[in-house]
């Protein structure tokens, strides 16, 4: 007869600590997922334009997280087209990386600086589309790019641009 209260308690005891996320928070295994474009907004902000050859711009990009919580580890992909062309966009050398969890409703930001390149030369990408994806994931968004060539190093395929690590946005 005392076998069944005692079942009943390990069992209620087992349910109890699985309902926990692994940094015990009461939250699902969602916690811990990676930040999915189709979960998250994506939009690219105003940019700080080059205006001329060998001059420097930066795009912003901020993401909003619509869905569970998420984590941003590690740094944003990012290629930029040019009809049957694409060059990724290499990490800014020395940046560190962590991890960033965004609530549903919270942000995050990062920034792609390039450095233009001269129209109609060969060694430029005359880039028309950026493609973003998030660590972790396969998912990408395409936006359009209205800020000119981007120069390269030695070849359209390898461009004069780095991406940044995620920042939190907001408080």
């Amino acid at each position: 007869m005392r076998a069944i209260p005692l079942t009943v308690t390990a069992l209620a005891a087992a349910l109890a600590l699985t309902a926990c996320g692994n940094d015990g928070s009461g939250t699902n295994s969602k916690n811990g997922s990676a930040c999915e474009i189709g979960t998250v907004s994506v939009q690219v902000g105003s940019a700080s334009v080059a205006p001329a050859t060998g001059d420097t711009g930066e795009v912003p990009v901020s993401i909003t997280n619509q869905s569970a919580p998420c984590t941003l580890e590690g740094f944003p992909g990012v290629t930029l087209k040019a009809g049957g062309t694409s060059a990724t966009v290499a990490a800014q050398s020395g940046a560190k990386t962590g991890k960033l969890k965004l609530a549903k409703g919270d942000s995050a930001t990062f920034s792609v600086s390039y450095v233009r390149g001269k129209d109609g030369d060969a060694t430029s990408l005359a880039a028309t589309s950026m493609t973003v994806s998030l660590p972790g994931s396969d998912a990408t968004q395409s936006f359009p790019w209205k800020y000119g060539a981007v120069a390269g190093k030695g070849s359209a395929q390898k461009v004069d641009a780095t991406v940044s690590t995620f920042q939190q946005a907001g408080d």
